[in-house]
């Protein structure tokens, strides 16, 4: 009963409660369908997820299935792994997008349709992006690809229900194998005992993964497939027993090319655990690397090229190119190890002077040749990649016994001798590039396998150019200057020596007293300004004073156009006057002229400069930094030719010329040839000389330097350009300095000539008697051709001038014609003023005014010719009659006749030498002024 009331209470207290309505309301929970992450940061997550993992996390949601199915984040992968080829994915989906449109333009216009722009949309669906009559698949290279494209935002892709099913199928089977494994993310290798061929399937499955970017899950999904249960097997395995791989494939190159596929795979792993798989698996491989490195090396030992060897490499170079191989092979080569015996570099050197003999060195690099040419026919048997084995060979080989080689050689031979130096490097190094051309690169030349060499050779002579560059031009700089010196010294000698001689006899006590009269007899005697009547009435010729002796006192110029310094003397005894010694002396230095530089010298300076060019010019071809500075030490070596050949030999021979010159004097030396001065006749060899050294100059510098290609003829500021035209230059103002002295000196000898061989009868013939003192009948020696001295004055000069010709500039040598043309008119007029002349001795005159036309006439000097008419026309006043003295007053004052040269002034003072002038002096003034006498 107590129970009973006590329930009864208790429901009458409940139902005494008002009920809650939003009670349910309370105990309810609000989902919301946002994730509370972003999508960001969820697609991070979904980064570090195992694969299986991604595909159950797929399946969550639509937009979680976006997410996962997303095509960048499995390229990312494929990228990892270096299966993914960009260029080909942009290119397949160019073409894929082509052919779509294609085929829906041609179904649209059979339906009646226009065709549908590239960017227009049809039917609510975007061309391209699926619709109706697009493709399942479209056929790209050998292979269908598949359009499973996802959408992107909240629009879904249109595929085919048949592509649908297949990809999650495929999904599916991940994770099926997945959950049958005990450890999450493996699987057991059952797949490679299967008859199926997928252990072999599996073998190249890197290599047929496609760059499609609709398509890139699936193809990474293949290469899991196939990898990743290799890849986890291998992570738990503790040695190589417990790897089922090494029971799978049992050949050592199946078992490399997986270890190498696992490798590529195991970069896209981000798994949580990843650092640990790796390491085993480098692990793995490392063991697997030493025990086929020390089946190589055994191989290596045994000489089994074609065996162990062989195989070795392939298994290598499969697994991560074979760089260990490589090494070992080159470490261990037996070149490398018999480097002693292919020759000492001091069988080079021929004795303590560093006499040197390149061909110790030239066996040497023979023996390397054949010993560097079989272990390249070793290389081609046991290597695939032969490039990449014989290119480090015979870099080891360089450094270890070439460059040993080359060091030790160059530092004894420039110990010892700085020239032998200079001949060893260039010559070492062009037989070691004779060692590049005679060596066979395995399987043939590949493109630049020479290129290669080289630049291993190349590297071994660099250390060595800078020093060797700056002694090639010390050491041309001191020979060729020593050569100079020692030519101005065997020059100082003879000319020493032939003062000594001269002077041997003379008592300079005794001989002091009378040496000023002697010299004021001989040196110092009169002149013949105005000639001398003589009574003879044949004409006498002058002959100069102790010419028989000045005959004994001339050395010989025979012979004295070679180039050594050397001069003979003629004298077979020396001179027993101080005067005749002294007159010896300068005949002597005149003589001598021709010497003051040589060709040979030049000859033999060139020669060293072209030795030394074509040995630095061997390292032009290196390229680069070194190149240049060869370059430029050519044309260092260029320019010091230039500046020790003119500024210290050229130039001073020029300047002692020219002075020697200054001091000739026609009337101090002795014997004198009527046809030529001696000392210009010297100094124009002098300026053959010098021409031709020039012409030397421009030979050495288009063949050795332009063909060459060390210089640029068209720059202008290069210092080789610009030294060879200061050269040029320099040659130029010495000749011209030289020809203006030889000028003074060719018209002293005229002015000799004149003063000595024209006859006062020449021009006044006188009545020669006949008969035994009869007087009564009288005939005139007249004689209408030119006179002696007109006939030797030209022969002179057109003999010096003729010697120019073709061995100077054409305008030097107009401006020298043009210069002795106009001194030999002055000097012509002042013979005239010098002379009588008759009436009947005016036709010597004008036949020698006409001698002296026709020759310069020769100079083809228009200008210059007009002064020779003018003294051809001014010849006519001395032909005309006394009785016609009017009409000579008139031709004195016709200006137009004389050309402008002479004013009637002039031409009056030329009629003064008229032998008759007293005779017609009052009708010519007359005839001219107007005025004369008249007695009242």
């Amino acid at each position: 009963m107590a129970s009973a009331a006590q329930a009864n209470a208790a429901w009458a207290k409940r139902a005494s409660v008002k009920p809650d309505i939003l009670a349910p309301l309370k105990v309810a929970e609000i989902v919301s369908p946002k994730s509370i992450l972003p999508a960001e940061i969820i697609a991070s997550i979904l980064d570090y997820l195992p694969i299986p993992d991604l595909i159950r996390f797929a399946r969550v949601s639509k937009r979680y299935h976006e997410m996962v199915y997303d095509e960048s984040r499995w390229i990312r992968k494929l990228i990892l792994m270096g299966c993914w080829d960009e260029a080909e994915a942009r290119k397949g989906s160019e073409e894929v997008a082509r052919r779509k449109l294609r085929a829906l333009s041609i179904r649209q216009a059979q339906a009646g349709r226009s065709p549908v722009r590239p960017t227009g949309v049809t039917n609510g669906t975007a061309a391209g992006k699926g619709g109706p009559g697009r493709p399942d698949s479209v056929r790209l290279g050998h292979a269908a690809v598949h359009d499973h494209a996802a959408a992107d935002g909240t629009r879904e892709k249109l595929v085919t229900q048949s592509a649908v099913r297949r990809s999650e199928s495929h999904d599916d089977r991940l994770v099926q194998e997945d959950a049958s494994s005990p450890n999450p993310g493996t699987s057991p290798l059952s797949l490679m005992h299967k008859p199926s061929g997928a252990a072999a399937t599996a073998l190249r499955i890197l290599f047929t993964i496609r760059s499609v970017r609709s398509l890139a899950r699936q193809e990474y999904g293949r290469a899991y497939q196939s990898l990743a249960p290799v890849y986890f097997d291998i992570a738990r395995s503790r040695t190589h027993n417990e790897a089922m791989l090494f029971h799978v494939y049992q050949a050592p190159n199946d078992q490399a090319q997986m270890l190498a596929q696992v490798r590529a795979f195991a970069k896209s792993d981000v798994v949580p655990g990843a650092q640990a798989r790796e390491q085993s698996l480098v692990s793995m491989i490392g063991g697997f690397e030493a025990a086929a490195l020390r089946e190589f090396e055994n191989g290596l030992r045994a000489g089994d090229l074609d065996g162990r060897m062989r195989q070795y490499a392939e298994v290598l170079l499969t697994l991560n190119g074979g760089q260990s191989c490589i090494d070992l092979f080159v470490r261990d080569n037996p070149v490398l190890k018999a480097k002693d015996d292919f020759g000492d570099p001091m069988d080079c050197i021929i004795d303590t002077t560093g006499a040197l003999s390149l061909t110790a060195s030239h066996s040497f690099f023979q023996q390397l040749s054949t010993a560097v040419n079989n272990q390249s026919k070793a290389i081609g048997i046991v290597f695939l990649a032969t490039q990449d084995v014989f290119i480090p060979l015979f870099e080891s080989v360089g450094q270890q016994i070439i460059s040993d080689y080359v060091t030790t050689l160059l530092a004894e031979v420039h110990r010892l001798s700085i020239e032998s130096y200079i001949k060893a490097l260039p010559g070492v190094y062009q037989q070691a590039r004779a060692l590049v051309c005679s060596i066979h690169p395995p399987q043939g030349p590949w493109h630049g396998c020479h290129e290669e060499l080289l630049k291993i050779v190349t590297r071994i002579f660099e250390p060595h150019l800078d020093l060797y560059l700056r002694e090639e031009l010390d050491f041309f700089q001191s020979r060729s200057t020593a050569e100079v010196e020692n030519w101005e010294q065997k020059l100082s000698e003879e000319d020493a020596s032939a003062e000594s001689f001269y002077m041997s006899n003379i008592n300079r006590q005794v001989a002091k007293k009378d040496f000023l009269s002697s010299f004021k007899k001989v040196v110092m005697m009169p002149v013949n300004i105005l000639p001398v009547f003589p009574l003879s009435t044949q004409p006498s010729t002058t002959k100069r004073t102790n010419s028989h002796h000045s005959r004994a006192l001339a050395p010989s110029v025979e012979g004295s156009r070679a180039p050594s310094p050397a001069r003979s003397f003629s004298m077979s005894e020396a001179p027993t006057t101080e005067l005749a010694a002294k007159t010896a002396i300068m005949n002597s230095r005149l003589e001598g002229i021709r010497s003051l530089f040589s060709l040979e010298v030049a000859l033999n300076i060139v020669h060293t400069a072209k030795a030394s060019l074509e040995r630095v010019a061997v390292f032009v071809h290196l390229g680069g930094r070194y190149a240049e500075e060869a370059k430029a030490q050519c044309q260092a070596i260029f320019v010091t030719l230039l500046q020790v050949l003119g500024s210290r030999h050229v130039k001073t021979g020029f300047d002692k010329a020219v002075d020697h010159l200054s001091n000739y004097n026609p009337r101090e030396v002795t014997e004198q040839e009527q046809t030529q001065v001696k000392p210009l006749v010297t100094f124009l060899e002098l300026v053959n000389v010098g021409d031709l050294i020039q012409q030397m100059v421009d030979v050495f510098y288009e063949q050795e330097l332009v063909a060459a290609k060390l210089v640029d003829r068209s720059d202008s500021f290069d210092g080789a350009s610009k030294e060879k035209r200061r050269f040029e230059q320099m040659l130029d103002e010495r000749v011209a300095a030289g020809l203006n002295k030889g000028i003074e000196v060719l018209m002293d000898e005229v002015e000799h000539i004149f003063a000595t061989t024209q006859q006062p009868t020449d021009y006044n013939p006188t009545l020669m008697e006949t008969g035994s003192g009869s007087r009564a009948s009288v005939v005139l020696d007249l004689d209408v051709g030119p006179t002696r001295t007109a006939k030797e004055v030209v022969e002179v000069v057109s003999s010096h001038t003729q010697m120019l010709i073709g061995s100077t500039d054409k305008n030097l040598l107009d401006v020298f014609n043009q210069e002795v043309g106009l001194r030999l008119f002055t000097g012509l007029c002042k013979h005239l003023k010098r002379q009588r002349i008759s009436v009947d001795g005016s036709m010597r005159l004008i036949s020698d005014m006409n001698h002296y036309f026709i020759y310069v006439r020769t100079l083809r000097n228009q200008s210059l010719l007009q002064y020779f008419k003018a003294l051809r026309e001014l010849a006519q006043i001395y032909l005309v009659d006394a009785s016609h003295s009017k009409d000579l007053a008139a031709m004195i004052a016709d200006g137009d006749r004389f050309h402008g040269v002479f004013r009637a002034e002039e031409v009056y003072e030329f009629a003064g030498r008229r032998a008759d002038w007293y005779v017609v002096k009052k009708n010519v003034e007359r005839g001219l002024y107007g005025v004369g006498c008249s007695v009242m």
